[in-house]
């Protein structure tokens, strides 16, 4: 995508448009344009060049958004990171893809000079103040680069580890994925609204700008996901579409005000990011029925989304079908294909799967062989060609030989009326090697006794898929996109062993 060329297209098509709200303030897409190209010829003249790395650490606001279209505008590399990190997170993740360029804002627990002496690569930090500087009195003529699409646009980081950085690699053709996916599947134009929610270092919240872009849709922007917050932004704004990922329906469902809330203006609505419960997402449905349910697939590594389910089909439980230009495979532990409705590993091909994992040509060589990607989701695919996701590799409990997937056992216990969430985990077993361990949190209001959950249980599950125990908690650890954090389970029940 030439994010410069887009730009300069909507300022001219719709100048007066809005583009973007953020705390019911408006950008339309001509502001949207000088501002970015602002940002783009300041950079420009620190003598940064394709190839240098800028950094975004911001939390969800405009200045985020202008950050990212000037980068690209200018033909640079974004380092998109995560607010939540911390520090030593930070330093790691600028050191590993030796930025140049950080665009910030400062935080108490952040000591710049330490930031500073760690990353030498580091030669200019940029602060709020100094945007509003660059807005008033910078250069707003089109940068003068020439942006091709095996240029490198994108570094992101699925987690701030100090230990092993993961930075995903992107090139400029990647940015037409995820759009280019969506108009193919679904409804989308400028007379859209969209809500975003999702944090824009993540791929969740880059689609949301990419659809802007490309649509001329206005976005309306959150600062992060308010629950109640959401629900007036819907009724206020009209908003005709948005994503969610499944333990975000679920909260919605918890809010004894949603049915007070007018959502007729939504058209469709997507779960993707993890594997959901079937009967939340019918019951989400049912509060908004004239919206198109669309489940859907995609990762970091992909350019995501790349599966969607098809419009009219009523499999809400399966993620869809890949587009033309994205390949599917599900194969068993020694690559061989395997057939309809059988078990195995999604692997996936085409264009949009990332460049690789910067400066680690080895965990490249790991995830990308033969020319597909090895994508850790546990899949299978229906006679009619839908895939059905259902977890993780690392969430397949052996007990005692028998294969038991976490994303099965889960659906079951929340269809219990005093469930509000749940994640399934293996724990160790001496006499089988694992077993399913359950953690349950509770709806406001309902209690729930161990024996009376496996009492129910008993009779969805056969009985090696039972989990071994319930453990009753009042939160179940999220990332920041909202997916259950299970590696944090995890510990939790290797700590309770210990």
């Amino acid at each position: 995508m030439n994010v410069k060329e887009v730009l300069i297209n909507n300022a001219e098509n719709y100048p007066k448009k809005l583009a973007l709200i953020f705390k019911d303030e408006p950008i339309n897409f001509l502001e949207l344009k000088e501002r970015a190209f602002k940002l783009a010829n300041f950079l420009l003249g620190l003598n940064l060049k394709k190839e240098d790395k800028v950094a975004i650490y911001l939390p969800n606001c405009p200045e985020y958004i202008f950050s990212y279209l000037a980068i690209f505008s200018a033909g640079l590399v974004a380092v998109p990171l995560d607010f939540l990190f911390t520090e030593n997170e930070l330093i790691s993740c600028l050191g590993h893809a030796e930025v140049k360029t950080l665009i910030m804002q400062p935080k108490e627990e952040l000591d710049l000079e330490k930031i500073k002496k760690e990353v030498p690569s580091l030669e200019k930090i940029i602060f709020p103040e100094d945007l509003k500087e660059i807005f008033k009195t910078g250069d707003v003529s089109s940068p003068m680069v020439e942006i091709l699409d095996s240029d490198h646009s994108l570094i992101v980081y699925s987690s701030g580890t100090t230990g092993r950085p993961k930075g995903i690699l992107w090139n400029y053709r990647h940015l037409d994925s995820g759009p280019m996916t969506l108009k193919y599947c679904v409804e989308i134009n400028e007379n859209y609204t969209l809500l975003c929610a999702l944090p824009l270092s993540h791929g969740g919240g880059l689609v949301y700008l990419q659809l802007m872009l490309t649509s001329g849709a206005t976005l309306v922007l959150m600062e992060r996901f308010l629950p109640l917050e959401f629900l007036k932004n819907i009724e206020k704004y009209k908003v005709n579409a948005f994503f969610l990922v499944p333990s975000m329906y679920y909260t919605l469902l918890q809010l004894k005000e949603l049915e007070n809330f007018d959502l007729c203006s939504l058209k469709w609505i997507n779960c993707f990011g993890a594997a959901a419960s079937v009967d939340a997402l019918r019951r989400f449905h049912q509060v908004c029925p004239q919206a198109v349910f669309y489940n859907g697939w995609g990762m970091m590594e992909t350019a995501p989304p790349n599966v969607i389910l098809p419009t009219g089909s009523d499999k809400i439980e399966s993620i869809g079908k890949p587009v033309p230009w994205f390949s599917v495979k599900i194969v068993d532990e020694n690559g061989k294909e395997l057939k309809p409705n059988e078990v195995g590993e999604l692997i996936v091909k085409g264009w949009p799967v990332m460049e690789g994992y910067y400066k680690d040509p080895e965990l490249t060589k790991e995830v990308i062989r033969d020319g597909w990607l090895h994508t850790q989701d546990l899949a299978k695919i229906d006679e009619e060609g839908l895939i059905y996701i259902l977890g993780r590799v690392s969430e397949r409990i052996k007990v005692g030989g028998l294969l038991v997937y976490a994303s099965e056992v889960e659906s079951v216990i929340l269809r219990h009326s005093a469930v509000k969430e749940v994640a399934v985990v293996p724990a160790p077993d001496k006499l089988r090697g694992e077993v399913p361990f359950a953690f349950v949190v509770l709806k406001d209001g309902f209690s729930l006794s161990e024996d009376e959950l496996r009492s129910f249980c008993r009779k969805n599950l056969a009985h090696f898929k039972l989990p071994h125990e319930f453990k009753f908690i009042t939160e179940l650890p999220k990332t920041r996109t909202g997916k259950i954090d299970k590696g944090k389970l995890k510990q939790m029940v290797f700590l309770k062993d210990e």
